[in-house]
């Protein structure tokens, strides 16, 4: 089974039609300031990978391909509430002292 990848570049690159999947290759990195190679390398990530897109780029690459805030990851990313972390944490703290 394919690994699923961290982004959704591809999917968007192959609605285009033949040549603007083309012109996408060449216009996208130079849009974005990055090398061809690093472009390829950023379309082949994996959900495991611990590489990751700077959050300027993947909101540039949102705005190109027409998407929302957070459509371009291929998943969800859970995080508790900062006040729940702090509350966790001050407990934690009290039981340690």
């Amino acid at each position: 089974m394919k690994e699923q990848r961290k982004y959704k570049i591809d999917e968007a690159i192959r609605k285009l039609n033949l040549p603007n999947y083309k012109a996408a290759l060449r216009i996208i990195p130079r849009e974005l300031g990055i090398a061809s190679n690093t472009f390829h390398n950023y379309r082949k990530l994996k959900v495991t990978d611990k590489a990751d897109i700077p959050y300027e780029m993947v909101r540039k690459l949102e705005i190109m391909f027409h998407m929302k805030i957070g459509e371009l990851a291929n998943s969800k990313i859970c995080c508790q509430d900062l006040s729940v972390l702090i509350m966790e944490y001050n407990s934690s703290e009290s039981v340690s002292a």
